[in-house]
């Protein structure tokens, strides 16, 4: 591998990439993985194992395990020569994997186009051969009876002899002549004959010939004479069995052979498959996402994880590089987390490249490159007779003269090794050549003038890694804008050395050094604060969120009691009115009773007419209370209400008083006694109920002449009249629209008993002036009006 990619350990990250794939080829090609650094190839197959874990989200991961590399197989076969029972069912094997990799694929969302699906499409299965070799071949040492009729028909041929010759010498040995020879009563097998065991003193009684003798040598394994011709006619057909397997195998691999390239193709793909679904598996372990790339030396990576460090206690950084500043300069004490925050810009740079997803937030940004070099760690070479300088100095100077405009750089502590004021001044000269050439550079560094250097230079920023002055502890937070302290005497003092030993020390610092790193302790004294006043604000907006959040919850479950409320009172008024109408039938029952009692006596009945209509008035009122008749679609008023505007409300009876106008689109109503706060585009405006000591004035104006007022002159109301006076009712008004020439009115009859719909209905069907009409729909009152349309 490269070494500045194993330097970044790319090489740890690959092996353990590995290990998530399933087929011992897949786990080879994932090692072998190289970063790619044209853009868009990245992307391509970025996208590829972004795809795959969505898939990974919502459906079973696909088997590969045991899918094998059998190339030398088929060439094998192909060159003419016979495979095993195991290869075959190997071949098979993989052609299985193949077919139920495509299945599962199938059985996804048809629909759904993905660039994975290159590989899925390449998948060539061949269940004709798979099955012939399964069918065939029962396992690396038995064929079966049915690959083929031949082979078929001679081991039946074998085992019919077999039988016959077991069925003579159980004659031989359970004959009183017979098996008073014989050690044991048992057929056995020796070189593939069947024999008997016989004593060795019985030689000559028993006449054939001799195959093997016991360990003792008292016993000889006879084949006898009567089974010989037998024997050799089995041992035949041993001889066309294996001949007739050798054809059944040529055949097979043949069939292979010449489904090669398919094989092998198909293969091919599903490893690759194997190795995008590792990526993805991997993905999920890490708990990454999907970078956004470019190639425009702009990195910006938000709360990244070094992969190698456990998940669980690994302290996240955001890093960035290329958009404000070009080149970052860490510093910071030593083990407070400066080379693994140069690691994790350069590893997570290569993983993205490798077409990985990365242990980062989402919208981090990653930078395509062409060229990643890294100089990190103790490099020291005996061999080479090269100290840890001179190892570093090698690195730097093939750095230098490879990098260009699209290259990143990393190098941990840039210019150490040697006498610290030429070490400085190195640095920065490195730094500026390779700021010449383009380079995007990460460095870590404990030197004081670095730290300047970056104050002083454009596109160059300051970043450290956060001390604990209070634990002298480090933190591993990287913060960039800030330079950090190596804090070298707080923690030789923490670590016990004699304090007059560090006070001479202090003093032994030059007063220009001891200046510029006063000026950083306080910096990053004013940073602690600025951040501590932050975390409040945040705390407080978290609070104040949180509150609205309840207020919110408050309101809505308000809204939901009084929904239920108002629910539970139409569901009372319901059952009431139920209970009325029953009552009132029963009572109409009576009176039809009584009337046809004065009938048989010959007495007048028009007061119990009267009483029979009037009853028959307030039952209709009584059901059009109970369910309200819908007049508009309720689009809300025409203007802002205000209090003291009369409302009505959809599914609520009556007219409502405006009480309060709370804002937001809602307003207090008032209706009798209950009090709602209801939405104000639920509201039509509507006149003020007249008073009481006006209704029989209003009940003689609405049988004398239709309800045209200005505000609904489109309307009649005819409820709680008879029919008589509102067929007359209705006449009239239908000739006041067609003189003022309107189109269409709206007919209020009620739901009642429908009787008054049916006798509206009737006379219109016969009206002169009458286009059409039809029932109301939803947001006109249903089947309470009828809508007709004047010639």
């Amino acid at each position: 591998m490269n070494k500045h990619f194993k330097a970044l350990e790319l090489d740890k990250i690959l092996d353990k990439l590995s290990d998530y794939a399933q087929s011992a080829e897949g786990k080879e090609l994932c090692r072998s993985i190289e970063p790619m650094t044209d853009l868009a190839s990245v992307q391509t197959e970025l996208k590829r194992t972004v795809e795959a874990f969505g898939m990974l989200g919502r459906y079973q991961t696909p088997f590969l395990g045991s899918l094998k590399n059998v190339n030398n197989m088929l060439a094998r076969a192909d060159a003419g020569s016979v495979l095993s029972p195991s290869e075959l069912l190997t071949v098979a094997e993989d052609l299985r994997i193949i077919r139920a990799l495509q299945q599962w694929r199938s059985n996804q969302d048809s629909d759904a186009s993905y660039t994975i699906d290159i590989y899925f499409n390449a998948l060539r299965p061949d269940r004709y051969l798979e099955e012939k070799i399964t069918s065939s071949i029962l396992s690396p040492e038995e064929i079966s009876d049915n690959a083929s009729p031949a082979l078929a028909d001679i081991r039946r041929k074998i085992k019919s002899e077999g039988m016959r010759i077991r069925e003579k010498l159980d004659n031989v040995i359970h004959s009183s002549s017979g098996s008073k020879y014989l050690q044991d009563a048992i057929v056995t097998q020796r070189n593939g004959r069947f024999c008997v065991p016989v004593k060795a003193e019985y030689r000559s009684k028993v006449p054939g010939l001799v195959h093997d003798t016991s360990a003792t040598g008292q016993t000889l394994f006879i084949e006898p004479m009567g089974v010989v011709d037998a024997n050799n006619e089995i041992n035949v057909l041993k001889g066309k069995e294996k001949e007739e397997i050798e054809r059944i195998l040529s055949e097979l691999s043949a069939d292979a052979a010449n489904d090669m390239d398919d094989i092998k193709y198909s293969c091919e793909n599903a490893v690759e498959l194997d190795v995008i679904f590792a990526k993805a598996s991997y993905a999920y372990e890490l708990k990454a996402t999907e970078p956004k790339l470019n190639d425009k030396g702009k990195t910006d990576l938000i709360n990244a994880r070094h992969p190698l460090l456990n998940k669980d206690k690994v302290v996240p950084i955001s890093i960035n590089l290329g958009k404000e500043f070009d080149t970052l300069v860490i510093t910071g004490p030593n083990t407070g987390g400066k080379t693994v925050s140069v690691k994790t810009l350069g590893l997570l740079t290569l993983m993205a490249q490798c077409g990985m997803m990365i242990p980062a937030d989402e919208n981090s940004k990653i930078c395509v490159y062409k060229k990643i070099f890294a100089d990190i760690g103790d490099e020291q070479s005996i061999e080479q007779s090269l100290s840890t300088f001179s190892s570093h100095m090698v690195n730097i100077v093939e750095i230098i003269k490879e990098a260009d405009d699209n290259s990143l750089a990393l190098i941990d502590e840039l210019g150490a090794g040697t006498d610290p004021v030429e070490g400085a001044a190195l640095a920065m000269a490195i730094i500026e050549r390779l700021r010449e050439k383009g380079t995007k550079i990460a460095v870590t560094t404990h030197y004081a003038e670095l730290k300047a250097y970056a104050l002083s230079t454009d596109g160059v920023q300051n970043g450290s890694c956060e001390f604990d002055v209070k634990t002298l502890r480090p933190t591993y937070r990287l913060l960039i804008g800030v330079p950090g302290r190596s804090n070298a005497f707080a923690i030789s003092e923490k670590l016990g050395m004699d304090p007059e030993v560090i006070d001479h020390a202090k003093s032994l610092v030059s007063s220009d050094n001891t200046k510029f790193e006063d000026v950083v302790d306080t910096l990053e004294k004013t940073r602690i604060e600025m951040e501590s006043e932050r975390n409040e604000a945040q705390k407080a907006r978290r609070e104040a969120e949180e509150l609205k959040r309840k207020s919110d919850e408050l309101t809505e479950k308000a809204e939901k009691e009084r929904d239920k409320i108002i629910q539970d009172a139409r569901s009372e008024a319901m059952r009431l009115t139920e209970r009325s109408k029953r009552e009132a039938d029963a009572l109409l029952n009576e009176l039809n009773e009584v009337r046809k009692q004065l009938k048989s006596k010959n007495l007048t009945s028009d007061a119990v007419d009267r009483a029979r209509q009037s009853l028959k008035r307030g039952r209709n009122q009584v059901l059009d209370a109970a369910e309200p008749i819908v007049l508009s679609s309720y689009s809300g008023p025409d203007r802002p209400l205000k209090v003291g505007d009369f409302v009505r409300i959809n599914n609520v009876s009556g007219i409502c008083e405006v009480t309060a106008v709370n804002g937001k689109g809602r307003v207090e109503v008032r209706n009798g006694a209950l009090k709602m706060n209801v939405k104000e585009k639920d509201c039509i405006l509507t006149e003020k109920p007249k008073e009481k000591n006006q209704k029989k004035t209003e009940i003689k104006s609405r049988m004398s002449e239709p309800r045209t007022a200005a505000s609904s002159s489109t309307r009649l109301d005819l409820r709680g009249m008879t029919t008589d006076e509102a067929l007359d009712t209705l006449d009239k008004f239908i000739d006041s629209m067609v003189m003022m020439n309107i189109e269409e009115a709206t007919v209020i009859h009620g739901k009642g008993t429908g009787a008054l719909r049916k006798a509206v209905q009737s006379h219109l069907k016969g009206h002169p002036q009458v286009k059409e009409y039809r029932l109301g729909t939803f947001g006109e009152g249903e089947d309470g009006v009828t809508i007709i349309k004047i010639k």
